[in-house]
């Protein structure tokens, strides 16, 4: 059966309100784009996101956030979002914040079958609050749960048609780990190519992973802070 849809709506097929979604990204570097913008036009709500970061206040995440579809978010790193912070300090928005690596961790154990592991992050903090710990080596230790969800979103550099995956830059943070995770694993690809194109020895995600795969348009590609040195005429005024 083909894993190739023509688009973000035909590969969007499925979701509905509630559910659990894994939205892979860093910053704004690496987000599924268009399974956003059609997850806002589809208007699910209730749901609950497992993301790094919650994009910005109009773009990524951050325009579900808008519409209120987005019932509890599972990140680690929300700082660049007002329009988060005032869901969160008015009572809207659940928030469950994590230790980056942690999450990483947690989407990675999903996606390998692990349902729980001991790690010393969070350890004395808010993060241990309701959590079992226990001593290895004298060092005190948290147990994790494993993160799933019902559909994942990731996006890829490129693809081919059996869903295997190159990703570049930092769109390897946490792309490859939430494409493991899902139940439905959808990935966007700038370049969709033939199976037998990519070198096996560059694939990141395993096609076994992915059961549907879309090539994306009219990637905007935002640069969330840009930071450029002064020309060497206005240092020297």
């Amino acid at each position: 059966m083909s894993k190739v849809f023509q688009n973000a709506q035909e590969a969007l097929q499925g979701v509905r309100d509630r559910m659990t979604l894994m939205l892979g990204g860093f910053g704004l570097c690496g987000m599924p784009e268009n399974s956003i913008s059609e997850l806002v036009r589809l208007g699910v709500s209730g749901l609950t996101c497992i993301s790094n970061n919650a994009g910005v206040d109009d773009f990524g995440i951050g325009l579900m956030l808008q519409k209120r579809q987005v019932r509890k978010m599972i990140s680690s790193y929300v700082g660049e979002n007002a329009e988060f912070e005032r869901q969160l300090l008015s009572g809207e928005l659940e928030v469950d914040l994590i230790p980056q690596g942690t999450l990483a961790e947690r989407c990675r154990a999903g996606g390998a079958g692990i349902p729980a592991f001991y790690t010393p992050a969070g350890y004395g903090t808010e993060v241990q609050d309701g959590k079992e710990v226990r001593e290895f080596g004298g060092k005190p230790y948290l147990l994790e749960t494993a993160l799933t969800a019902d559909f994942s979103f990731v996006k890829a550099w490129k693809g081919d048609v059996e869903g295997n995956l190159v990703y570049r830059g930092t769109a390897r943070n946490f792309n490859p780990a939430m494409a493991m995770a899902g139940k439905v694993t959808v990935a966007e690809v700038e370049q969709l190519v033939p199976a037998g194109e990519l070198d096996p020895n560059q694939i990141h995600t395993p096609g076994i992973f992915v059961q549907r795969i879309f090539q994306g348009v009219n990637y905007e590609k935002r640069i969330e802070k840009l930071t450029v040195k002064k020309a060497a005429e206005d240092v020297t005024r």
